[in-house]
């Protein structure tokens, strides 16, 4: 596990002065993962609370890695807030490559709560989460503009507050072909790659399964193919 904090800042603090000009509190940049072989979900639990101009603003992230979950943790959160104003939300579910994100600003003027919450998920590396901010009113009106920044702290607090899990994307190769003589030396070179060999079958020759970091794919099948001498067949 790492923290979101530790993750961003190293970023911000080697551009920290053209990121703070002419602002007198400037936010941290939350950066998204670069390349696509690793993203960040939550770790746990998380939550955060600001004060404006009375109001209370209180964030809560949580793993949620189906939208079914999503929607369980902000009726959750409606339970667990009951006599609040507002329980405004967005989530992102999935990789960069294919996601579904959703957001609500449950009675606050629109576009002022849950697209500003969005957009501090989707400006980080984090995913397969949901990120509930409530708002207990305090009784002074903030303006669209008010409520813009009241929300986006709030979700940039809570998200640095946090701690994540880094995963990893990974492929699975189906390979057979292999002569008996060569594979235990192909299996033990498979796996100091960090490969997982699956679905063995020894039939006439060795055919099976190895589930592999997607950044070192071509980087296994150029050992299969030159431990079999290109008699492998991988697909």
């Amino acid at each position: 596990m790492r923290s979101f904090r530790s993750f961003v800042l190293g970023r911000f603090l080697s551009s920290k002065k053209s990121n703070t000009r002419g602002s007198r509190n400037a936010s941290p940049r939350m950066m998204a993962s670069e390349g696509k072989s690793a993203w960040f979900t939550p770790a746990e639990e998380t939550s955060a609370e600001i004060k404006v101009k009375n109001s209370r603003f209180i964030g809560t992230l949580a793993y949620t890695p189906s939208v079914e979950d999503a929607r369980k943790f902000i009726a959750d959160m409606k339970v667990r807030y009951p006599d609040a104003r507002h329980n405004c939300y967005a989530f992102k579910i999935g990789d960069a490559s294919s996601s579904i994100e959703g957001m609500s600003d449950d009675g606050e003027p629109s576009g002022t709560a849950g697209r500003p919450i969005l957009n501090v998920i989707a400006g980080s590396s984090v995913t397969d989460c949901t990120l509930v901010v409530t708002r207990y009113f305090g009784g002074t009106k903030l303006g669209t503009g008010g409520l813009v920044k009241a929300y986006t702290e709030c979700a940039q607090v809570t998200l640095l507050g946090s701690k994540t899990v880094e995963r990893v994307f990974r492929v699975r190769l189906a390979v057979s072909g292999v002569d008996y003589g060569l594979y235990a030396k192909l299996r033990s070179s498979l796996e100091a790659l960090g490969g997982i060999i699956e679905d063995e079958n020894f039939g006439e020759d060795v055919a099976f399964k190895v589930n592999v970091e997607e950044e070192i794919r071509e980087q296994a099948i150029q050992v299969m193919m030159d431990e079999t001498a290109g008699k492998a067949t991988i697909s």
